[in-house]
């Protein structure tokens, strides 16, 4: 029983010791694999400048009902005259980060009301948070002018233009899954600058995916950093147990 407890612990070990945010390849809607994000929930830094962002340019649309104003500034260490000027919509710091939209407008401009974003990196990953908003791409076809690469008939506009630029598609002719030879959409690339070079737009990006990270779980950190300590416990005295299991059956065997 010890030596079966004891491979388990070793087997899960590398698991538990993994980097945060490494995960398996995936791919988004259309097909195209995602751009891996690099997040780092552990940059304070980083998840603050996401904050930031997330309230300027998101919390329009989207909320966050899952997370509130005081325990995002405690565990960001947001200062409280800073975090006022994050409250969009409320001036309760109890509160849960709620969109500025009412349902009813954005039901009638986007055709559904925008989800909230609480739990959206566990749903989807910060990978493919990171790399949808990479992937917007001018289409005339579609009711605000553009499209996405990660989440084709998107119904939401591009507000990040102004910030990315413009993009165009990028077509190559592939054989499809009967062997004909079709132009498949592979990528995106820059048609005109916005105000941030590709590689700030890029920061900008990771910064608001690593937020959304910590919002869908504001304990991960200690969650992981415990995990651990736990199981490096459990391992040691795994071994000490099983000394002591071999010096008091040594006479018997």
């Amino acid at each position: 029983m010890i030596e079966r407890l004891l491979l388990i612990t070793v087997t899960l070990l590398p698991a538990a010791l993994a980097p945060a945010g490494a995960a398996l390849a995936q791919e988004g809607e259309g097909g195209i694999a995602l751009e891996h994000a690099g997040t780092d929930i552990t940059d304070l830094n980083s998840l603050q400048r996401g904050a930031r962002d997330f309230m300027n340019y998101c919390s329009g649309c989207h909320s966050l009902r899952y997370l509130r104003y005081n325990r995002m500034a405690q565990d960001l260490k947001i200062p409280a005259a800073d975090l006022a000027n994050l409250m969009f919509t409320s001036s309760n710091a109890f509160d849960g980060v709620d969109s500025a939209m009412p349902a009813a407008d954005a039901a009638k401009w986007f055709g559904k009301a925008p989800p909230d974003l609480s739990l959206m990196a566990r749903e989807r990953s910060p990978d493919y948070i990171y790399s949808y908003l990479k992937g917007y791409y001018l289409d005339s076809t579609r009711p605000w002018g553009v499209n996405n690469l990660y989440l084709p008939s998107v119904a939401m506009p591009d507000v990040l233009a102004s910030l990315q630029g413009l993009q165009e598609p990028v077509f190559e002719n592939q054989a499809d899954a009967g062997g004909n030879a079709q132009m498949m959409l592979v990528g995106v690339k820059l048609l005109s600058p916005g105000s941030l070079s590709p590689q700030e737009y890029d920061v900008f990006c990771r910064d608001i995916a690593n937020f959304l990270d910590y919002a869908g779980e504001p304990v991960k950190a200690k969650r992981q950093s415990l995990g651990v300590f736990v199981t490096l416990f459990l391992l040691v005295g795994f071994v000490f147990a099983y000394l002591l299991k071999k010096e008091y059956w040594k006479d018997v065997h």
